[in-house]
């Protein structure tokens, strides 16, 4: 019975399926545009859309087709219907929106149904749901909390968990940590974990809380988690609550260094029996040696009530001090000016005006000096730092202050007219001292009072000890006829080789001679004394049993004692100062340290701690100066002598170190020179320098001074009228030219005088008349002839114009005598004025009104008198090239043209003249 049930379903399933083939196969029904029906379609839908992209398009051809169907389901239920469009594609949708965390692939079969109703073969379509980005990763713990020890470094502290539930490896994967919090000394890698970047510690921070965040691959970030890191404190040897830095503002005075300082001992296996501290305070590196006041030499020692005759060698190069220029020097004016030699060339020759080579019996050599020790040269080389040898044919060194084999070395050869030539005295003193080569900056100071001689390193006392310094005596110098001496800074002069030797490798700054005089010894420990330093803390804070112990320098400072709270509470006070109103800006290292003895003799070093006090940089002042730019005077307040900066004023700083007026071009001694007051300098205190390039004052003192010096400054020139104007600029400075005022520049212009010229009357010519106000004027009346003949009066036209007159009365009656006699006329006038014609009018005084004669003479000829201005201006001005008719109105003797062609030339020129020479006339010029 069952073979027969099953072989019923058989023929039943062969006879479907051969009637569906032979539907599909028949050729009224369509077919699907498809290359390979095995492969069939593919589709990619996103979660959040809901056409499906197909490849290839569906779409059938053959017979007409109605509609598209969805055949057969391979996995149950498919979304998706089947749109036909009028192109005759097919465009697959989704019912609605898909998630692919649910369900990622869909397989159905489909088939084209033509409107005869018969389907065409079916073909399946495989479709992926496209992942969208949207969660977000989340941690597996909303928060970690974690417990260290301080002072470690841990590779793992704690590792944190995301996950995402996007179903693609692109979204649902997490590829990145990010810790938000800043400034926390942690890290976090890709995996999750977080480690230390430096020992934390436990005084710093108990706690560190840091806020993480995870993203995808999609970089969509999640939420912050909370890390909580707990800093166990873990006791250690050493000294807790100590700053990493201590900033130092200007002019604030005492500022502690170590306010919250904590000495843990822990667990010390012993007794302890003393503790001691020190703390040191690094600043060698600052200018030499420490933080000292920029001025110059002359302006520290009259602020150190030093004696104002001292002689600086090595000034700051400019006017007057030109000697220094070819020495290597530092740039900046954070510090005073240093200078280097080199050993091999640097030297410079001290002219003979600034220091009398002849050293009296007192005296005092001051300088700074840093010198090292020179494996690679000769110990017994000299370096002289200054020497005074003989200048020409020998060699011999009357004085000198110089270094050889690590020894400071004073040469003081005495002259043979101070004693005995036979007599054996003190010549070389030498010190054997560690500061000659250490390579730090050192002030050195010999006082010499002969045969004494003192030592001062830093500004203190060198004591003497045995055979230190070793005394070498030496016979005086014999006497030479036509030697002279040169004195040299950093080599010493052979006099028979013409060059320098002995080169000084090093450097040095305020070499000075103080001649005559010895300097305090609280000059010279003032000159060294540094402006920065460690402040001690109060002598009440010190309990029985505790010590205080500092340095010269106040550079260090220890605590000894057996009271280690006390210990603790005398190093909070130590603090830092620095006195000067502009300190060298940068930072001084400073280091603390301990050692613990215990009772049975052992010493525990407790390790160093350190840190640094930057000291901050100040407000730059601005020095102004003011005051009239242009001045004019006259020749004889040039020879008298002009104030320069008569009105100059200076504001914007309260001291200055220094002022140079500079003129241009240079001055010329013959006859010009600047005067300073020098009653007023001395009891000031103030040095002044004059040479032709200006004048420099220096010396530190108030604005006001300086102002009231440079007003008297007076500029004398005998010669004022070869120049046209004097230039002068004005610079003045404030800590030996750290700080720079504007350059003020002072013009003096000279006023030369103008000569009188004899100013002419204004010119009249024949063709017109100057109008003058109607007035009474007498006048000495002689006509024409006469005036001609005495005008040429003196002369050989004398004689011509007699023969003329006399021919004039012989030939009166004949026309032709007439014409002959006016071109005798013509002659005689044209040479009368070529001879300067001497009027003489003392026969005739005729007292008329010149106006009503000229008005006559106007009337009659029909010419007015209401001409402008112009006409006139341009007839005056051209009076000398117009012709005999030009000009706006002419004067003539007669009206009548008949009388005017008949009179000769010269005739009517002649009565022209006559008629203008009735008015004023001004022959000064004649």
């Amino acid at each position: 019975m069952l073979l027969v049930r099953v072989f019923c379903v058989l023929v039943l399933g062969y006879c479907v399926t051969a009637s569906e083939n032979q539907q599909y196969n028949s050729d009224d029904a369509p077919r699907l545009d498809i290359d390979n029906l095995e492969n069939g379609y593919h589709g990619i839908v996103k979660e959040n859309e809901t056409v499906v992209e197909v490849t290839p398009p569906i779409r059938a051809t053959g017979a007409e087709v109605c509609r598209f169907r969805i055949v057969n389901k391979h996995h149950g239920e498919a979304p998706f219907e089947i749109e036909l469009r009028e192109d005759g594609r097919a465009e697959l949708r989704a019912r609605r929106s898909l998630n692919c965390e649910k369900r990622k692939n869909y397989k159905f079969d489909i088939a084209a149904v033509g409107c005869n109703g018969k389907q065409s073969v079916s073909a399946t379509v495989h479709i992926t749901v496209s992942d969208v980005n949207e969660y977000a990763p989340t941690f597996t713990e909303p928060s970690y909390v974690r417990q260290v020890d301080e002072g470690r470094i841990y590779p793992e502290i704690v590792r944190v968990e995301a996950t995402d539930r996007d179903c693609t490896p692109k979204f649902g994967d997490v590829c990145k940590y990010e810790i938000l919090t800043s400034d926390q000394p942690f890290v976090i890698d890709m995996d999750g974990v977080i480690r230390n970047t430096e020992p934390l510690d436990y005084e710093r921070s108990h706690n560190h809380i840091l806020s993480v965040i995870a993203y995808d691959c999609g970089m969509r970030q999640s939420f912050p988690a909370l890390v909580t890191i707990k800093v166990n404190r873990v006791c250690r040897l050493g000294w807790r609550g100590l700053p990493e830095r201590v900033d130092y503002a200007p002019m604030t005075g005492k500022q502690e260094l170590f306010p919250n300082a904590n000495l843990q001992l822990c667990d010390i296996p012993c007794n302890v029996r003393e503790l001691r501290a020190r703390v040191d305070l690094a600043t060698r590196h600052i200018g030499k040696g420490c933080d000292r006041d920029t001025y110059s030499v002359q302006s520290q020692r009259k602020l150190c009530g030093a004696s104002p005759s001292a002689i600086d060698l090595l000034p700051s190069p400019g006017a007057g001090a030109e000697w220094t220029k070819p020495l290597i020097s530092d740039e900046g004016h954070e510090s005073d000016q240093m200078f280097e030699f080199d050993g091999s060339s640097t030297a410079v020759s001290i002219p003979n005006s600034v220091l009398d080579h002849n050293l009296p019996a007192t005296f005092t050599i001051a300088t700074w000096m840093r010198h090292g020790e020179h494996n690679s040269q000769d110990k017994h080389i000299k370096e002289h730092i200054l020497c005074s040898a003989d200048d020409h044919k020998m060699n011999r060194h009357h004085y000198a202050f110089f270094v050889r084999n690590c020894r400071l070395i004073l040469l003081l050869r005495r002259d043979f007219s101070e004693g005995d030539l036979n007599i054996f005295r003190p010549a070389e003193w030498r010190w054997k001292i560690p500061q000659v080569c250490d390579d730090q900056w050192h002030h050195y100071a010999i006082n010499v009072r002969f045969p004494d001689v003192e030592l001062y390193i830093d500004g203190q006392l060198f004591r003497t000890e045995k055979k230190n310094p070793e005394v070498i005596d030496d016979w005086p110098l014999h006497p030479t006829k036509g030697i002279n001496t040169t004195l040299t800074v950093g080599a010493c002069w052979q006099g028979s080789d013409n060059k320098m030797k002995h080169h000084l490798k090093g450097y040095l700054a305020g070499l000075s001679v103080l001649v005559g005089e010895n300097e305090k010894p609280e000059v010279l420990s003032c000159l060294h004394q540094c402006k920065e330093s460690l402040q001690v803390p109060s002598m009440e804070l010190l309990q029985p049993g505790m010590e205080l112990l500092t340095n010269s320098d106040l550079t260090e400072v220890t605590v000894e004692g057996d009271n280690r709270t006390n210990l603790e509470i005398l190093v909070r006070k130590i603090g830092y100062a620095n006195t000067r109103e502009f300190p060298t800006p940068g930072r001084r290292n400073l280091r603390l340290m301990t050692t613990v003895t215990c009772d049975n003799g052992k010493t525990i070093k407790v390790p160093d701690a350190q840190t640094y006090v930057m000291v901050l940089r100040p407000q730059t002042p601005s020095i102004n100066l003011n005051g009239t730019g242009n001045m004019a005077r006259k020749y004889e307040d040039f020879r008298m002598g002009v104030r320069v900066l008569a009105d100059i004023h200076i504001s914007g700083e309260q001291k200055l170190d220094k002022c140079q007026l500079t003129i241009y071009p240079n001055l010329n001694p013959d006859h010009e020179n600047l005067a300073v007051p020098e009653e007023m300098l001395k009891h000031l205190g103030m040095a002044a320098r004059v040479s032709k390039d200006g004048v420099t004052i220096s010396g530190s003192d108030m604005v006001f001074n300086y102002q009231q010096v440079l007003r008297q400054i007076v500029y004398t020139n005998r010669k004022p009228a070869y120049y046209l104007n004097r230039v002068f600029k004005l610079t003045c400075s404030e800590l030996n030219g750290r700080f720079t005022s504007n350059e003020y520049v002072q013009t003096l212009t000279v006023i030369h005088p103008v000569k009188e010229s004899i100013v002419a009357h204004a010119k009249v010519n024949k063709h017109n008349v100057e109008i003058r106000p109607a007035s009474v004027i007498s006048h000495e009346y002689v006509q024409a002839s006469h005036l001609n003949l005495m005008a040429s009066g003196g002369s050989h036209a004398v004689t011509i114009i007699v023969v003329v007159c006399v021919g004039f009365l012989l030939f009166m009656i004949v026309l032709g005598i007439i014409r002959i006699r006016a071109a005798h006329q013509k002659t005689s006038s044209e040479e009368a004025q070529d001879g300067e014609m001497t009027w003489d009018d003392s026969a005739l005084t005729i007292t008329v009104n010149p106006m009503e004669n000229a008005e006559r003479k106007l009337e009659r000829n029909g010419c007015s008198g209401d001409y402008s201005e112009s006409e006139q201006s341009d007839s005056e001005s051209s009076s000398d090239e117009d012709g005999p008719g030009d000009g706006p109105c002419r004067i003539r003797a007669d009206s009548s043209e008949e009388d005017e062609d008949e009179i000769p030339t010269s005739t009517r020129r002649k009565r022209d003249y006559q008629n203008v020479s009735q008015l004023e006339w001004d022959n000064s010029t004649m």
